[in-house]
């Protein structure tokens, strides 16, 4: 009889293991809004090369076409296919040779790829970053290798490279 017992409880424990396996499975995926050209084919290559963790922030699914986004709730969303910058006076960093445009919002900042088509962008939030102890320096750095998928046509420049160009 005790075999029995234990055979039942075994039998009880591993049902509530998959059920739980099974419900996490069903979590909703991110709402994410697909870029408008999240349909390039140069977006797959990138996709696929994205970190499965930031910080400790773990990938999640999302609802829409080369998109991405970590953490829960989520603290960084990545589109690719958005419309690529032109000339710009914004802010511009290069993160292992990708250049990233820099566009400081209230709250979000929106940091998009320079030079590379389709561009891709990354939405963040420093204070919820920050409380995450994820820096943007991470982020930046995790991220532009899959972006660096990508190939560059153009790279930034500064005030100071346009004062060495001959004849300005």
């Amino acid at each position: 009889m005790h075999r029995k017992t234990l055979r039942r409880t075994s039998v009880a424990l591993l049902m509530v293991a998959a059920s739980a396996l099974t419900l996490s499975a069903c979590a909703p995926a991110v709402d994410v809004p697909a870029a408008s050209d999240a349909a390039n084919p140069a977006c797959a290559p990138m996709m696929v090369a994205l970190p499965d963790t930031i910080g400790d922030a773990a990938l999640r699914k999302t609802n829409s076409q080369a998109t991405a986004a970590w953490g829960d709730p989520s603290q960084i969303i990545l589109r690719c296919g958005v419309n690529v910058p032109g000339p710009t006076t914004d802010r511009c960093v290069s993160v292992n040779d990708v250049d990233w445009v820099i566009k400081e919002g209230d709250p979000v900042w929106t940091l998009t790829t320079f030079g590379r088509e389709p561009a891709t962008e990354i939405l963040i939030d420093p204070v919820k970053l920050e409380a995450a102890n994820i820096s943007s320096a991470t982020v930046l750095a995790e991220l532009s290798n899959a972006a660096g998928k990508i190939k560059a046509s153009r790279q930034c420049v500064g005030q100071e490279d346009l004062q060495n160009i001959p004849g300005s």
